[in-house]
């Protein structure tokens, strides 16, 4: 069997300091996250993440002049505490999504770092690489050490600027010394509001955005205690070899 790993941003690449801060506020985390799907689920994933979004989301998707299935809402915007408490759908609609992954032999993934190089010693670039490899690492050993018999995986990230340096950088893990040998190529990009498991992967990632700046910094997050008071204990049975490091 062949995985693919459908991987977005979560968090701020830049520099973070507080959350009061004048400049460099936005998060106090960065990493990856999404989910992980064997190869002949994705179209079945694709179809019922698209019913599920025109349902959940049917007023915005009719006010819009766009086909539902090259609409998106990121889930930054989704995943708000004003959304959250509002809206029984969004938290149904959140564990139902948990369930499908798992039902159909997938889990959610997610690796990310908490921030604490100052500004002038934080490399953006550094980071998202970092993150890269770790992500490649552990979905790699879990294909090598949790499946039997072993499995591989392919990889998808949101487009991004700096595309030569990510597949130069999974070049590098496949080949190099970390030998990487359950990635079968350097991760390929897709434009998200095409792709509905990309679009998906975006979800789970601004959701995991909300918890981690509240699991990193509690008091400056006291008001995202909501998403870990739903949905911590719903990613964590769905999600394998996954969380945020200091």
């Amino acid at each position: 069997m062949t995985y693919i790993a459908y991987l977005d941003e979560f968090g701020h690449i830049g520099p973070y300091i507080a959350r009061n801060h004048f400049q460099h506020n936005d998060s106090p985390v960065f990493g990856l996250a999404g989910l992980v799907l064997p190869i002949e689920e994705v179209r079945n994933f694709g179809t019922w993440f698209y019913q599920r979004k025109c349902e959940l989301l049917k007023f915005e998707i009719d006010r819009s002049s766009m086909h539902p299935s090259v609409w998106e809402k990121k889930g930054s915007a989704l995943y708000t505490v004003r959304n959250v408490e509002t809206y029984r759908e969004l938290r149904n609609f959140t564990n139902r999504l948990f369930n499908k992954i798992r039902a159909l032999g997938g889990f959610a993934f997610y690796v990310g770092q908490g921030k604490h190089a100052t500004p002038e010693h934080h490399d953006a670039n550094a980071l998202y690489r970092h993150i890269l490899r770790e992500a490649i690492k552990r979905i790699d050993q879990h294909c090598e050490e949790d499946c039997n018999p072993c499995e591989k995986f392919l990889l998808a990230l949101d487009e991004h600027d700096q595309r030569s340096t990510l597949v130069t950088q999974a070049s590098i893990a496949m080949y190099g010394a970390d030998q990487r040998r359950h990635l079968v190529e350097p991760p390929f990009q897709l434009e998200s509001h095409r792709y509905q498991t990309m679009q998906a992967a975006d979800w789970i990632a601004g959701l995991t955005g909300r918890l981690g700046a509240y699991w990193k910094a509690p008091d400056e997050y006291s008001e995202n205690e909501i998403f870990a008071t739903y949905f911590a204990a719903r990613l964590h049975r769905c999600a394998t070899r996954s969380g945020i490091r200091d």
